[in-house]
Formats: C-alpha cells, sequence, structure tokens
C-alpha cells in the first residue's frame, strides 16, 4: 500500500516512538514447557515479528495462583524473570519494542494447576463454558469448578502480586506491560455483573465493580510509568462464559475512569469476530472515544483495510492483529508491498497441543518466502 496508509504512520506513544500504528496482540502459544519459562524458540518467534510498531507478549502469570493454560509463561519467580530478559534483549536488539501482558486466569483456571486450591473469583460463579486441559487431565478437558471467592485480604495480595509481577518485568527489561482486563479471566469477572455479585467495596455498583481495576492499575503504574502501560478489555466478548446485560454502562465508565491515569493506551476487543454475546448493540470505537482522550488501540477482527479505515476515521490511534501475525510475521512488510497473506494457520493454533504437549507451528522461514 502506498506510505500514506493510516497504518504505516508512525506514531509516538508516551516516550516511545512506534515507526508504524501496528501491533502484535498478545497469543498464547503453550510453548514455555512445563517450566513456564521464556525459551530460544519463544525469542525466535518474536523477533521474526519485530517491525510491529509493539509486541505485545502472550498471556504472562503474575503469580502462582494466576496460572491456568498449561505450558504458558510466567514472571513471578528469579528463573521466570531471568528466562525472560534474554528475550526481550533480542526483540530490542532486532529493533523492536514489547509489552509484557500481565495475565491473571482467575475462575477459567482449576485446582490441578494449584495442588488442590479452587481458582480465585470475585463470587463464587462457576464458568460453564467448554472444559479446560489441565496438568492431571491425561490429555483430556476436565469441566471447570465453582471458584474461590477472594477475601479483602486476598484480593489485597493479589494486587501485591500484579505490582511484584510488573517489578520483574521491569527488572527484564520490557518497555512496559500491559493489564488483561479482558475475556473472562480474573479482572473481567471483577467488571461484569454477571460474575462480580459482591456487595462490599468491589461490588454492587458499576463504580465499586471497577475498583478491583483501578487498583492494579495504581499498582502497576507505581513502578512503570503510566504511559508504559496498557489496559486491555473486553466489551461485548462471550469467552469464557461472559457477557453482563449493562455491559454497555460498564466498559463506558470503565474507559472513563482510565482515562485520569494517563496510560500508553487503552486496547479494546472491539470486532465480534471472537464472540460476541448479543446483549445489546455492540459498542464502536467512537463510543469510546467520546470518554477516552488518551491512546485506543483496535482489536479484533481487522484486516489491511478496516484497520486502516479506523485510524483514519479517528476511531483508533492503533490496530493490533492476532491470528494475521502466526502465518505472516512480516505483516508490517505485507501491508506496504501489498503482497498476499498467508492464511493457513486455524483459529484455534495458539492453544492446540500435539503429542509433545505443546503447539508446535513450524516457524515463519520454514514454511513462507518473505516476499510471496
Amino acid at each position: 500500500m502506498p506510505s500514506t496508509n493510516p497504518l504505516l504512520q508512525p506514531y509516538t506513544l508516551g516516550d516511545l516512538q512506534l515507526p508504524n500504528r501496528i501491533a502484535m496482540a498478545p497469543m498464547t502459544r503453550a510453548r514455555a514447557g512445563e517450566e513456564m519459562l521464556a525459551n530460544d524458540l519463544m525469542a525466535k518467534y518474536y523477533c521474526q515479528r519485530s517491525s510491529a510498531g509493539l509486541i505485545i507478549t502472550e498471556g504472562t502469570f503474575p503469580s502462582q495462583m494466576g496460572v491456568g493454560w498449561m505450558h504458558a509463561p510466567g514472571i513471578y519467580t528469579d528463573a521466570m524473570q531471568a528466562a525472560w530478559k534474554p528475550v526481550v534483549d533480542s526483540i530490542h536488539e532486532a529493533g523492536g519494542r514489547v509489552f509484557c501482558q500481565l495475565w491473571h486466569t482467575g475462575r477459567a483456571s482449576h485446582s490441578d494447576f494449584h495442588d488442590g486450591q479452587l481458582p480465585l473469583a470475585p463470587s463464587a460463579v462457576k464458568h460453564e463454558g467448554a472444559p479446560l486441559r489441565t496438568p492431571k487431565s491425561n490429555g483430556g478437558k476436565v469441566p471447570h469448578e465453582t471458584p474461590h471467592a477472594l477475601t479483602t485480604d486476598e484480593i489485597s495480595n493479589v494486587i501485591d502480586e500484579y505490582q511484584q509481577a510488573a517489578e520483574r518485568a521491569m527488572q527484564a527489561g520490557f518497555d512496559g506491560v500491559e493489564i488483561h482486563a479482558a475475556n473472562g479471566y480474573l479482572i473481567d469477572t471483577f467488571l461484569q455483573s454477571k460474575t462480580n455479585h459482591r456487595d462490599d467495596q468491589y461490588g454492587g455498583s458499576t463504580e465499586k465493580r471497577f475498583q478491583f481495576l483501578r487498583e492494579v492499575t495504581a499498582a502497576v503504574t507505581s513502578v512503570f510509568p503510566s504511559q508504559r502501560v496498557g489496559v486491555r478489555i473486553s466489551p461485548h466478548g462471550d469467552f469464557n462464559d461472559m457477557g453482563s446485560p449493562d455491559f454497555r454502562e460498564q466498559f463506558l465508565y470503565v474507559a472513563e475512569q482510565l482515562d485520569s491515569f494517563d496510560l500508553a493506551y487503552l486496547h479494546i476487543l472491539i470486532g465480534t469476530a471472537f464472540g460476541f454475546h448479543e446483549l445489546g448493540e455492540p459498542l464502536t470505537m467512537h463510543d469510546f472515544r467520546k470518554v477516552y482522550s488518551g491512546t485506543l488501540m483496535a482489536n479484533a477482527g481487522f484486516d489491511r483495510e478496516t484497520g486502516a479505515a479506523t485510524i483514519a476515521d479517528g476511531g483508533s490511534d492503533l490496530v493490533s492483529y492476532g491470528r494475521p501475525y502466526i502465518s505472516n510475521p512480516d505483516l508490517v512488510e505485507r501491508f506496504a508491498n501489498d503482497w498476499p497473506l498467508a492464511d493457513d494457520a486455524p483459529r484455534d493454533v495458539w492453544y492446540s497441543f500435539d503429542e509433545k504437549g505443546y503447539a508446535d507451528w513450524p516457524t515463519y522461514q520454514e514454511r513462507v518466502p518473505a516476499t510471496s
């Protein structure tokens, strides 16, 4: 595409200069092994995609109780922190910029990950969606359990764990962090009336359901400057058995409140390609633009043309791409040169497992010529 394509224009993100407005969205790839350690394969994978304006890593666990996916990485031990550093260094050497996504899976986890302890949630509301694979499910899947409703003291501990994870991410050299508050994981279950039935300072109203995210964001921005912190939300997604009838009011309030933090960006799963609960008219990026004055990043279902359009019409400043980046590590170059996209990565490739126990999609150089 011509150089006037909005996606290919540089962007100033706080004190970071992005060469383009294309972000690589976070996608779990399950390549960290049983030890949940970043490794050379992950470094190669991210370096291949370093022409993105910004890379957001796969979800990374901030604590042991945040774990809920086999072979995904963590950042809550010395070994995990040390394992991420050469990955981050290699991305920087390749010219990239990278944020670590902090991901507490909450009720979407299982006691098999936690030595028999139930997964955590704001309220004891069971996940009624698809079963999950666990370390003890012998290759099959098991149903979700009724989670443990966090006490206020336990909530404080979880917030401390986010802060500690942010400190480790800083020590590992990450340019910033993204707080995962989407897709039915712990923070999202606090935000939504479907899963938050509390009647204390963390639930019972639109304002109180935001309190947990408010405190997590405050904790993380006490480590990184606020313009090195992003937040990801999914206002009308149905993933992980989510969807609340008051989603419009709730998520516009969330955005309005987050605006006061002067964040790097607000990352919104606005497209319905990742599931839509159909509980009302979906929100648009322009709806969020009315209440959020900072950088907006749009995600889910965008292609080259629709991504350029949402920037051109003022709805978004950045666009993140997920699945296209799996089989097109040179996505920026393909957009710039109007090269066709490889589209042979199945939708579930990032969480499918082979006989080795992890998703082992072939590397880019083994499959797709750079100028095809």
